[in-house]
């Protein structure tokens, strides 16, 4: 099988106003993203969503379109390990990103599951069928109770586990936020907290200790995923595990950093920088040291799905991240990932990607082909 041409349809859509004034900024207005269309000459097509739902695609399609595409037209597609150990020489010298190549790599993968008539995780290596989800929001409070009803309001939808995203509280209110927010959900809910990397080493060690009576699961990314001497210090001192980080470009190899230096217990990946390919590395490289490695979102549903499949054929990641509202980054399914009368995700059974395009939505919003 020969891949004889790359496109990417552009579609712009609407995004819902959720009345979110998150210090991420307001989700709503249009964004345009891609439609990734690699095709055979066996008549298969692979297919990934390019950009996510705040910044859109069109920082991607160049090198995508430029640069990936005269590697892959006229190769075999399942040699993603050649064009995986091109990466280096294509981001240093050809300013190619990691967003730009990982939707290019699952849509490799999808191309391999439909050829073998198989969901990607069974190429990967089946290790289970279903996935307990998180729930989390973008930081949307700017007091402890809006973050007490938020997570009231997930635990009577169902879920079991709860992400805070604190934005920019001080130490005081975020302090009281985490102790009214247990209080609220009981000790049966796990509870993470993930500030992206915007405390400094004494903001973050004055929260973490009340992370540590609060019994929280992880603190993520609670510093710089640079600042090494933090994450160590704070590792050293804090019972509460740090997880980092999915802040860096290249998470493969700050995952190779972080185990060599023994900083933290958490490494933390996604398929939106690492492809299929680079997050079952990270995965596996995080294993052998022992690690979890938790699977964070990727910003639409075609990548999101990408994670998926990576989690069912791993041990060491314990969630889904389901992240809220999910009407921001899906689009362009018939159907998307759903929660089963127990609350967990199982695993596609059709091919590839295993999740049906939806055509007559992407057409209707179609505003120009990308060759």
């Amino acid at each position: 099988m020969k891949i004889t041409d790359i496109k990417i349809d552009v579609v712009k859509r609407e995004l819902p106003d959720t009345g979110l004034n998150s210090d991420l900024g307001r989700f709503f207005g249009e964004v345009d993203q891609g439609v990734l269309r690699i095709f055979t000459d066996e008549g298969i097509e692979g297919n990934c969503f390019v950009g996510e739902f705040r910044n859109g695609g069109e920082s991607l399609y160049h090198p995508i379109l430029k640069v990936l595409k005269t590697e892959l037209v006229g190769s075999d597609p399942s040699e993603r390990e050649f064009l995986w150990n091109r990466l280096r020489l294509l981001t240093s010298r050809r300013g190619m990103s990691m967003s730009a190549w990982a939707p290019v790599d699952v849509a490799l993968w999808d191309i391999q599951g439909k050829a073998a008539g198989m969901p990607v995780f069974k190429l990967l290596g089946t290790q289970r069928y279903e996935i307990e989800p998180y729930a989390t929001y973008p930081p949307r409070h700017t007091s402890y109770k809006g973050y007490v009803e938020e997570a009231k309001e997930i635990v009577a939808d169902g879920f079991r586990a709860y992400k805070i995203h604190p934005g920019a509280m001080n130490t005081a209110n975020t302090i009281q936020m985490v102790n009214e927010v247990r209080d609220a959900v009981g000790d049966e809910v796990e509870l993470m907290l993930d500030p992206n990397c915007g405390y400094d080493f004494r903001k973050a060690f004055d929260i973490g200790k009340e992370l540590d009576a609060n019994g929280f699961y992880w603190f993520e990314d609670p510093v710089p995923f640079y600042d090494l001497d933090a994450i160590t210090e704070l590792s050293s001192r804090l019972d509460v595990p740090l997880c980092m980080s999915d802040q860096a470009d290249n998470q493969f190899f700050n995952g190779a950093t972080i185990l060599r230096s023994q900083s933290n217990r958490l490494l933390r990946g996604t398929a939106a920088k690492l492809g299929i390919t680079g997050l079952k590395k990270l995965c596996s490289m995080a294993e052998g040291f022992g690690y979890n490695c938790e699977i964070g979102t990727a910003g639409n549903s075609l990548l999101n799905i990408a994670n998926l499949h990576v989690i069912f054929s791993i041990t060491n990641c314990a969630y889904f991240e389901w992240w809220q509202p999910t009407e921001a980054h899906r689009f362009g399914l018939v159907e998307d990932i759903s929660r089963n009368e127990k609350g967990m995700i199982e695993a596609p059974i059709r091919p590839g990607l295993g999740y049906e395009l939806d055509w007559d939505f992407l057409n209707a919003h179609k505003i120009r082909t990308l060759e």
